[in-house]
């Protein structure tokens, strides 16, 4: 049976953190309050219970869950490669509404769901969840609600939502501000946002200088998102859970299935459709006027050319304008499945 724990309460939230703690190494589902909305949270190193998460919300693995983190510390060896600007990112906006979508460290043994090497992750600013996870440290964290129904915003729709699927309920009252978090890219060489949030691109670009806007016309999948073949030329979109933020509220983004590259529509092999081939242009007939003289033949190397006879067209037939090419679309990153639209929190 669920239990909850009013947080407010000192001698109740040390309970509550006590219980939850347990629940989370036994590999079970606990709902906590963050500095967003409120989250369903796992062991990030549980298979099991990030497939329990899944289930819970009625989500696939090709909408992957972030990853909350009680420190820095703890976010490093998480992530492989930082990009150019993800550390002053961090050390401007951690703990805070920030999450930044990383190549993961290849050496973990855990299973989010197809990430496709990379990993959301963020730092709360909540003293509820900043507690719990520097308990049993990093947890994976989706917003504690059923696919496609509104982000609870208190313990209580949560618990509506989720019921006994949770073994803990840690209430901290309702969220101060249900704005999700801003998720950043930082697999490519230019700082990209996946889904606009509580930090404003104007913060970003104060930090980062070049910041790409987020795209309006896909979004992805909620934690994470697949590597670039190359940092330089992102691919384009195909959906958007990426890939915008789902009903859920809390991605932004999975994730998608690969572009070609360009982001431009091409035909098979070439990016044009094919031209066809002019109508061949139809022989003339001899008039009788035109025929050869008999005691003067034409030299045998050298035919002379019939006259087109009367009525023959005076031009060949015009060919087929070539079918207009779209005008490209600007690059934008490929969808990936979810770190996912890296969701929410």
């Amino acid at each position: 049976m669920s239990r909850s724990y009013d947080c407010a309460d000192d001698q109740r939230r040390r309970e509550g953190i006590a219980d939850a703690a347990s629940t989370v190494r036994r590999g079970e589902l606990v709902v906590l309050p963050t500095d967003t909305v409120y989250g369903i949270g796992a062991d990030a190193f549980s298979p099991s219970a990030v497939a329990d998460l899944l289930k819970a919300k009625g989500r696939g693995r090709d909408m992957p869950p972030p990853v909350l983190v009680g420190s820095v510390r703890a976010a490093h060896a998480l992530i492989e490669d930082l990009g150019t600007r993800g550390q002053d990112l961090i050390e401007e906006f951690w703990p805070g509404p920030l999450t930044i979508v990383c190549a993961a460290t290849p050496s973990l043994s855990w299973d989010l769901g197809d990430t496709m090497g990379t990993v959301a992750v963020r730092m709360p600013m909540h003293p509820v969840a900043l507690e719990l996870l520097k308990e049993v440290g990093p947890m994976a964290v989706s917003s504690a609600n059923l696919s496609g129904r509104p982000a609870a915003t208190t313990a209580a729709d949560a618990a509506e939502q989720l019921g006994e699927s949770v073994g803990v309920y840690l209430d901290g009252g309702p969220c101060a501000d249900d704005t999700p978090s801003t998720i950043v890219d930082l697999t490519y060489a230019v700082p990209r946002v996946l889904r606009s949030g509580a930090i404003s691109i104007d913060r970003l670009r104060a930090v980062c200088g070049t910041v790409i806007g987020e795209s309006k016309s896909w979004r992805r999948p909620e934690g994470t998102r697949r590597r670039a073949e190359t940092e330089e030329s992102p691919t384009a979109p195909s959906t958007a859970e990426e890939a915008a933020p789902g009903a859920d509220g809390d991605t932004a983004p999975a994730a998608g299935a690969d572009a070609s590259g360009t982001g431009t529509p091409a035909a098979p092999g070439t990016g044009t459709a094919a031209t066809p081939a002019a109508s061949a242009t139809p022989e003339a007939t001899a008039t009788p006027e035109a025929a050869a003289v008999p005691d003067a033949p034409a030299t045998p190397d050298v035919p002379a050319a019939p006259e087109a006879a009367s009525g023959a067209p005076d031009t060949p037939a015009a060919a087929p304008e070539t079918a207009a090419r779209p005008d490209p679309a600007p690059a934008e990153p490929a969808p990936r499945p979810e770190t996912g639209r890296p969701g929410t929190d």
